[in-house]
């Protein structure tokens, strides 16, 4: 039993220290010392239930010169009525309708291009209609951007979660990010490999988005997935990107039951980590550090220190990203449920049924490798 434990130590010892790394380079963004010009493009499509408070937490940003478009991408709900009402009494919202999503894009990725046809403004920010923005949240990224010198940044909200599937599995996105992804390194090469961010809020300039193709780049276009496929491709055309904390500027409820977790959070990982050419890797390299020392606690006491290294970022995570403490101290399964979704999500590819989202499924004509 030692020699496994020794594995399981060394397993959960890497992303562990990374983590903790990464932490003191992953900082909020400074204050805004000048107002500044942003287009928000929001696409929304049967967001009724939250648009409203996305849009209004939008229009109290100060510090900012800025408009707010949303684009209803074909909802069957209250959603466009919802936003005309709020453009009706404030000129700094207007609403349009996506046109017809053609064979070969996603839907997402399809609005936020026409989005950014409509936007006047040299600075673009979109946001997912389920993002709340505090106050300071536009005028601080926009600074963040200009510090950095990248041409595309992105935050990472504060989830909220309600369900039990929720806090098992969301807070594991700030673990994935700092525990895998080598923050001084990704500061120092524009290799695509090191791109990240989060589809939920992403901010560039009109510049470097249409030098870049922006969605419509062939390998965002067609892609569920534009958190990984949008910086890469930015990374491709030689472009920096970056990260921050927005853990104090904005938040998410992203999905609100637990088939809605699986089936979300499948259409992300098959271009992730539960892509077909991946999937074996990243299995072996989660269940070995996060799953098997927990395995091997009763067997032998040399599992200990590897269960209190896999523990330890997603208990500092709980206090610093105000996350689940029930998601942390259950740790192990929370890991055992993503990989599952994983599978389940590669499996589906291999057979030719990929999951879908709102309704649409994987383009035909896929572009993508």
């Amino acid at each position: 039993m030692i020699p496994i434990a020794l594995v399981a130590l060394a397993f959960a010892a890497l992303p562990a220290l990374l983590y903790f790394r990464n932490v003191t380079l992953f900082r909020p963004p400074p204050a805004p010392t000048r107002s500044l010009e942003v287009s928000v493009l929001v696409p929304a499509r049967n967001e009724e239930a939250g648009i409203a408070a996305c849009v209004e937490s939008v229009l109290a940003n100060r510090n900012v010169e800025l408009e707010c478009i949303v684009l209803d991408d074909g909802s069957t709900d209250r959603t466009a009525e919802i936003v005309r009402a709020i453009a009706e009494r404030d000129s700094r919202v207007r609403l349009a309708f996506a046109p017809p999503l053609p064979a070969d894009w996603s839907g997402k990725q399809h609005a936020c291009h026409e989005l950014s046809k409509l936007a006047s403004h040299p600075v673009l920010t979109f946001l997912d209609a389920d993002v709340r923005l505090a106050p300071d949240a536009l005028a601080r990224m926009a600074v963040f951007r200009e510090q950095s010198g990248a041409a595309l940044v992105s935050g990472f909200p504060r989830q909220e979660t309600g369900t039990l599937l929720e806090k098992l599995v969301i807070p594991l996105i700030h673990f994935l990010l700092l525990g895998f992804l080598p923050f001084s390194r990704m500061r120092k090469t524009v290799l695509p490999g090191l791109g990240a961010g989060c589809g939920q809020w992403f901010l560039t300039t009109r510049d470097a988005y249409v030098h870049v193709g922006g969605h419509a780049h062939p390998r965002v276009r067609d892609s569920f997935h534009d958190g990984l496929r949008l910086p890469r491709a930015y990374r491709e055309c030689g472009l920096m990107t970056d990260l921050c904390d927005v853990t104090g500027l904005a938040t998410c409820r992203m999905y609100r039951t637990a088939g809605q977790v699986w089936n979300g959070l499948a259409k992300n990982a098959r271009e992730g980590l539960g892509a077909p050419r991946l999937i074996l890797f990243s299995t072996a390299l989660l269940l070995s550090g996060q799953v098997l020392p927990f395995v091997l606690l009763p067997f032998t006491a040399w599992a200990a220190p590897a269960a209190a290294l896999a523990l330890a970022p997603r208990l500092h995570a709980a206090v610093r990203f105000r996350q689940s403490w029930l998601g942390a101290l259950l740790h192990p399964v929370g890991i055992l449920a993503l990989v599952g979704i994983q599978w389940y999500a590669t499996v589906r590819t291999l057979v030719g049924r990929p999951v879908g989202w709102k309704g649409r499924d994987k383009p035909c004509m896929a572009t993508n490798p």
